[in-house]
Formats: structure tokens, C-alpha cells, sequence
């Protein structure tokens, strides 16, 4: 467990190498403290594309959404916030806020009529995509927003969609999971890979021992 105000985009940036992903909980007496944690089953979209139902491209020609990227960051991320029990914190928040200014942490927004009714937002490293949360207004809105994202990040030459912890959700939409070794040896190669969208790795040996911890 780490205060959150002394993390900087670096440790969220080194940690996605390591295979790590950060959550708060709302419930902690420190409202600060972040922790990180490994999925030993590893939710990942295959790059060749996300499970799309005939419903949802009916759904989507019908309605006239419209979908933007990078428009609404922080209230993606915000909307993404359960009523409780959060790992979503403020804290965190104002971090990743800091790495979408930098320029790596993206979001995919979904309107209808003019009004924000889905969205997804993540972080990108390399040639990976970690895709973080989802949020949805209106039926169908939260699935569009990763249909789409996914879509964008084929475009952009990602080779590794990241969607950290398995659910039913997800698995309707085509999701797998890899072990932790798998999803490490597939991490280890999608670091060799630049997009319009990443962040450059640091050069580090991600098989090596050592307490990831260290850069705080």
C-alpha cells in the first residue's frame, strides 16, 4: 500500500510493465492509499477484434450515437465511480488526469443527442492498451465504447488489448484470459512496439526479482 499523492505517472508507467494495476478503496481510513495488484487470470480482448453482436451493430445504426476520443477524459474517468465501495478514488483520478495530459492515458466517449452516455478509459504503454473501466447511461453505450476503442487501438498498431480482470461482460464480448506467465510473455514483447497513442517503457529487465515498489 502506497500514499496515491506521492505516485507519479512513472510508477503508474513502470507497474504496467511489471504486469500491476493500481486500485483505492473508498472504504480505507487513509482516502490516499493505492495498492496494486496482479491478476493471476488475466483478461485480454484478441487484437483480431471484440465479439459484436448483431443486436449491438443494430443498435448502433439505429441510434444516432456518436463517438469521440479524448474529449471528456475526466468525466469518463469519473463517471466510471460506483455509488460505493470505489476503487476509483479522487486520488487516483487526479493521477491518471496527469497521464492523459502527458499524453498516454486515453478514453473513448460515447454521446446521444448531446449527451455523454458511455465511455471506457485506459492507459497505453508501449504496444499495449490497458483498458482501466466502463461506464454506461443508456443500454449498449459502454459496450460501443469498447468496440470502438478496440477498433481505434487496431488502428493505431497495438498488440496486446489489456481488460485486467475477467467478467461475465466481458466474456460476452469475446474476452480471454491468460496466466499471469503468459500475459507477461506477451507484455514482454508488446513493450517493443511504439504508437501514436504510448508512452515510451523504460528500459528494465520486466523478468527480472526486485520490489517494483522501489521507484516510489
Amino acid at each position: 500500500m502506497v500514499d496515491g499523492r506521492k505516485l507519479s505517472p512513472d510508477s503508474i508507467r513502470f507497474c504496467t510493465q511489471m504486469g500491476m494495476f493500481p486500485m483505492g478503496n473508498d472504504r480505507n481510513k487513509n482516502p490516499y492509499a493505492i495498492e496494486f495488484y496482479i491478476s493471476h487470470e488475466r483478461a485480454i480482448f484478441p487484437m483480431e477484434g471484440i465479439h459484436v453482436s448483431r443486436s449491438l451493430k443494430r443498435a448502433f445504426r439505429r441510434e444516432p450515437f456518436e463517438v469521440r476520443f479524448d474529449t471528456a477524459f475526466r468525466e469518463v474517468m469519473t463517471a466510471c465511480r460506483r455509488p460505493k465501495d470505489n476503487w476509483i478514488t479522487p486520488t487516483l483520478i487526479d493521477l491518471y488526469c496527469r497521464i492523459h495530459e502527458e499524453g498516454w492515458a486515453h478514453s473513448c466517449e460515447v454521446y446521444l443527442e448531446g449527451e455523454l452516455v458511455g465511455g471506457v478509459y485506459g492507459v497505453a504503454v508501449g504496444g499495449v492498451f490497458c483498458a482501466e473501466s466502463m461506464f454506461h447511461r443508456h443500454t449498449n453505450a459502454s459496450k460501443i465504447a469498447l468496440w470502438k476503442l478496440h477498433e481505434k487501438c487496431q488502428e493505431l498498431g497495438f498488440v496486446l488489448f489489456d481488460a485486467q480482470v475477467i467478467n461475465p461482460h466481458l466474456e460476452s464480448l469475446g474476452a480471454l484470459t491468460l496466466s499471469h506467465h503468459e500475459y507477461m510473455g506477451r507484455l514482454n514483447k508488446a513493450m517493443r512496439v511504439m504508437t501514436p497513442w504510448s508512452t515510451v517503457p523504460f528500459t528494465v529487465d520486466l523478468e527480472a526479482q526486485g520490489d517494483p515498489f522501489a521507484v516510489y
